[in-house]
């Protein structure tokens, strides 16, 4: 029985961190960004469904959309008051531009975390659950929410498969992850194509930062994790690469289920980190290599 439940949980929070690892590799596919504030919106989100639900009253599907549209307006927040102005800056050379990015998004999550941290606290807060209740399989009592979140993961990575494989603009993305100059000489505008995979990252961070406070809860101190978590999943899958973050996410997830369970919950990003640094050793490149 609780070989099962361990099966159901690492399910659920596996496919969280690949929805969540998902935007955080179509960036740095596409314009080449690690964001260290990935955490932050995620965190945004869940507290800001908390505090439209809770607080303010509007209900739970109107919470969690909030909460989206914060972790969207977040994301675009990121790219044009920290990002691009980097990016775009001639008095830093294009050698470092990389490192001041890594650094300017590590500063913007701290400040976001420490903003979340003033006018909510650091306690623990847990999203209204828009399925609510207890279902049994193969005996083992299971929240329907929990069930729900897995559903909403795997349906939101598959839309986005469609988008990217099955429309123009998603056509447009695939090419500037490959071939950025040659968008660039189609007419292409790349800036246009950023602001659209950042509007995606939004979507899909808010989705799964809503969807972690519905089913673990969040503080403020859950950012530094939640960002520790992507990141080790995009180095083991390999940057860049989806489909290797989708397999280093339930790699990850369950990873953690079983140390929350066999160990203590205190611990359970530990063995994820430590395989990352025995990745870096044996195969830098990740499972399915860099794109």
């Amino acid at each position: 029985m609780r070989a099962f439940q361990i099966l159901i949980d690492g399910f659920a929070i596996s496919a969280l961190y690949a929805l969540g690892a998902t935007g955080f590799t179509l960036i740095f596919g596409v314009s080449g960004v690690l964001n260290l504030s990935h955490g932050a919106i995620m965190v945004a989100a869940a507290v800001a469904a908390w505090a439209a639900a809770s607080m303010l009253g509007v209900g739970t599907y109107a919470g969690a959309l909030i909460g989206v549209a914060v972790a969207l307006l977040t994301a675009f927040a990121t790219y044009f008051a920290v990002v691009k102005p980097i990016q775009d800056s001639r008095r830093i050379p294009n050698e470092e531009k990389e490192i001041f990015v890594l650094t300017g998004t590590l500063l913007w999550g701290i400040m976001i975390q420490e903003l979340i941290a003033y006018f909510f606290t650091n306690n623990a807060k847990t999203v209204l659950p828009i399925v609510e209740g207890v279902v049994e399989i193969l005996g083992v009592r299971t929240p329907r929410n929990e069930i729900f979140t897995a559903i909403v993961c795997c349906l939101v990575i598959a839309l986005l498969w469609l988008l990217v494989n099955r429309t123009r603009t998603g056509k447009a993305v695939l090419a500037a992850s490959m071939n950025p100059r040659g968008v660039t000489l189609l007419g292409l505008e790349l800036t246009n194509i950023y602001i659209v995979v950042w509007a995606i990252y939004g979507i899909l961070a808010g989705i799964a930062g809503v969807l972690l406070g519905m089913f673990l809860g969040v503080s403020s101190y859950s950012v530094g994790p939640l960002t520790a978590s992507a990141f080790s999943i995009v180095v083991l899958g390999g940057l860049g690469s989806v489909s290797g973050s989708l397999i280093a996410a339930f790699v990850v997830g369950y990873l953690e289920t079983l140390t929350a369970y066999l160990v203590s919950p205190a611990y359970r990003t530990i063995p994820a980190l430590l395989l990352l640094v025995f990745v870096m050793y044996i195969r830098p490149q990740g499972l399915l290599g860099r794109r």
